[in-house]
């Protein structure tokens, strides 16, 4: 099966993976803004999420494999490849195990480490929406509310929510599975991959995902790696400081 995305703008094939219980089209705006600089960008929902096939299988390796498969599918190859989060990790996991197929790698506040589990408190939260008496976003955010207190991230999420009929509404990740292999999403990268090609990391100032002491582990998968910091900006650096990031993507392609 070959994953869902919308594609956008014409010249060098540039693919963006977005981050756990995102989807493609959270970086509409960005992708639309990079294809007016000549590429065209695919925007792709990862197995599980936006409007990409379920499955019970979950892993970096299945989601390297659908990349791979997408890549043949749409005949591509020497790809910019830019990932946040849990998409940075299949992005370094990509790139790594196919060195030929990426001429750039950007990777957005991840680092190749293991990460402990810390989505149980979202998960939880999605777990108590109730599709057989929801009839509305807002009754849903009104639950979402008692355990998220950030409003962005509440926004975020409910973007997941759609109409499966006239009646019924639903969610389009594959909320039973993501909570089942929850402990797939922290996976360090394999130990002695490296990929030597030109790679950006990118990390927000406010965000803890990249700390200085992650550093000398980047280098030592990505030998070419740049670390550079977007100011005024957390885990959610492409939303929260989307000029910065843009500037400082385009400076490096």
């Amino acid at each position: 099966m070959i994953l869902h995305s919308q594609i956008i703008g014409e010249g060098k094939p540039f693919m963006i993976l977005h981050g756990f219980l995102g989807m493609g089209d959270n970086w509409k705006t960005l992708g639309t803004q990079f294809a007016e600089s000549g590429y065209e960008v695919h925007l792709v929902d990862q197995r599980n999420h936006g409007r990409s096939f379920h499955s019970e299988a979950f892993s970096y390796s299945l989601m390297v494999e659908d990349i791979e498969n997408y890549c043949k599918e749409h005949q591509l190859e020497d790809i910019i490849l830019l990932g946040h989060s849990m998409g940075g990790k299949t992005a370094m996991n990509f790139a790594v195990e196919n060195p030929k197929l990426v001429s750039k790698l950007i990777v957005a506040d991840i680092s190749p480490k293991a990460y402990p589990q810390h989505h149980q408190d979202i998960l939880k939260a999605l777990s108590m929406l109730d599709f057989s008496v929801l009839k509305s976003r807002g009754e849903a955010d009104a639950i979402l509310s008692e355990y998220i207190k950030d409003v962005g991230t509440r926004q975020f999420l409910l973007k997941n929510l759609y109409w499966k009929n006239k009646e019924q509404l639903g969610l389009r990740m594959n909320l039973p599975v993501l909570s089942e292999t929850i402990d797939e999403v922290g996976k360090e990268l394999p130990e002695n991959t490296i990929f030597n090609g030109a790679t950006l990391f990118l990390r927000g100032e406010k965000s803890g995902y990249i700390e200085k002491t992650d550093e000398i582990l980047i280098k030592k998968h990505f030998p070419a790696a740049k670390i550079i910091t977007v100011s005024k900006a957390g885990h959610w650096l492409h939303a929260e400081n989307p000029a910065e990031f843009h500037r400082i993507v385009v400076d490096f392609l």
